[in-house]
């Protein structure tokens, strides 16, 4: 029985650091706008977007076929005392594909 207990919350543990470590889904804006107006968005999140265009058509007149995440972008910034630097998350590279 024992050894039951100590598996079973070793289960639970690892269960809750695997949906604790999961990726958050990316909140790309959503509507019926431009490809522009969802790059701009995507950018003033603090994202580097890159753009892969499918076509050849403007990006006032194009449309998102997808939006993926890409790595973390990082920098040090001050802590709130001003004598600690800290390594943060600031934004991301989000790949976006227009048509």
């Amino acid at each position: 029985m024992k050894n039951f207990t100590i598996a079973t919350a070793a289960a639970a543990g690892f269960a809750a650091a695997f949906v604790g470590l999961a990726v958050p889904a990316l909140a790309a804006p959503s509507g019926t706008g431009s490809a522009a107006d969802t790059i701009s968005a995507l950018e003033e999140q603090g994202n580097r977007v890159i753009v892969n265009r499918q076509s050849g058509a403007a990006l006032s007149d194009a449309s998102v076929v997808s939006v993926r995440q890409g790595a973390e972008l990082r920098e040090y910034t001050w802590d709130a005392q001003g004598d600690d630097r800290i390594l943060e998350t600031v934004g991301r590279v989000i790949f976006v594909d227009v048509k």
